[in-house]
């Protein structure tokens, strides 16, 4: 986004809508690929998606319509739908339900989060927007590890003997403690993606140091989220999940407060409290979800893992429109709420049901 704003002269609201595009196309084909993947196996989905989500964002500086920019982020945002719900399925499979497999799987994304923004500033660096097509590399390289990642898993799956015993017999599908799940889960999302979009922007705003502050303070903001990802695994193992999520989204509450109130060199610090608050749940959402609806696993995994995550750049717009309208302080200042919110929505959740 600061490369978008710098170069083209976009305003904080026509920027925010590229995010828009990717996450509003995203949200609508996302329960359409969780439904299939709870009909048929699609491993295919994953090394193909990633190719197709990596092929828009690295269009997405080619020429100076924002019109196209917005076409091809938006097919981006079909790759993201069409990825998570089987990766979501695979990962269950292979880590045989593990919260802490599930939470080095999500750290995977979230180091990919945290690199790009180090890598889009030297990509741009070398030749502006135009330079972007260099982004299509990382997407060759994740297709080509889904591929052998598959591999590997059907080997491993060909060689385990074959039991005659009866396994378990999942639980019925619990929809009111799922949807209130999803609830929380789309209050965190607006807050990542408001955060993600706008950090940067801000923090050269607050501390006047240029484009270097806010892509360290984009970095940390990602950083954080991997660090907290796999640390949110080891605590659910140690305490339950739900107790860890809970007193994620109370820490954030705190650190999203201490992002718009916190004046100088501490400003990185909450975004970096911020970042865990936000991602120490990650991986609980998605096995929560899946123990919720057991007989629906790629629609689990499609909402929490994908489609509350999209959702979050639904509320990007209007972000940045009251950010055009007053300041961008001002704008993330709502923020501190949702996560408030999404713990409220938490309280009265109990593990799911198992039998």
């Amino acid at each position: 986004m600061p490369y978008f704003v710098a170069e083209r002269a976009y305003s904080y609201a026509a920027a925010s809508g590229i995010v828009l595009a990717a996450s509003l196309l995203s949200s609508v084909v996302q329960p359409l690929f969780g439904a299939l993947t709870d009909k048929w196996a699609m491993p295919w989905l994953l090394p193909v998606s990633t190719l197709v989500g990596g092929a828009g964002v690295a269009l997405a500086g080619v020429g100076g319509s924002h019109g196209l920019t917005l076409l091809v982020v938006a097919v981006s945002g079909v790759g993201v739908a069409a990825y998570h719900p089987e990766a979501a399925r695979v990962a269950r499979q292979a880590s045989r339900g593990s919260h802490t497999a599930m939470s080095w799987f999500s750290l995977g994304g979230n180091l990919g989060f945290a690199t790009a923004p180090l890598l889009t500033a030297a990509v741009i660096a070398t030749g502006g927007l135009r330079a972007s097509p260099l982004l299509v590399v990382p997407a060759l390289a994740g297709a080509a590890l889904c591929v052998a990642a598959l591999r590997s898993l059907r080997a491993i799956e060909a060689a385990a003997p074959k039991s005659a015993a009866p396994g378990p017999v999942p639980a019925d599908d619990d929809w009111p403690s799922f949807l209130r799940l999803s609830g929380a889960v789309v209050c965190r999302s607006i807050v990542f993606t408001g955060l993600s979009t706008f950090i940067a922007l801000y923090v050269r705003q607050r501390t006047g140091g240029g484009e270097v502050a806010g892509t360290v303070a984009l970095f940390v903001l990602y950083l954080g989220g991997a660090i907290g990802t796999v640390a949110g695994g080891g605590l659910a193992a140690r305490l339950g999940r739900l107790p860890v999520v809970r007193g994620a989204y109370a820490l954030t509450v705190l650190a999203v407060a201490g992002v718009v109130l916190a004046p100088g060199p501490a400003l990185l610090l909450c975004v970096a409290l911020a970042s865990a608050g936000l991602y120490v749940p990650f991986s609980l959402h998605i096995t929560l979800g899946q123990d919720y609806l057991p007989h629906r696993m790629g629609t689990a995994g499609g909402v929490t893992l994908g489609l509350t995550v999209s959702i979050g750049g639904l509320a990007s717009p209007l972000i940045g429109a009251l950010a055009d309208a007053t300041s961008l302080r001002t704008a993330l200042a709502p923020l501190i709420a949702l996560p408030a919110l999404g713990w409220l929505l938490l309280r009265s959740l109990r593990e799911p049901n198992q039998r």
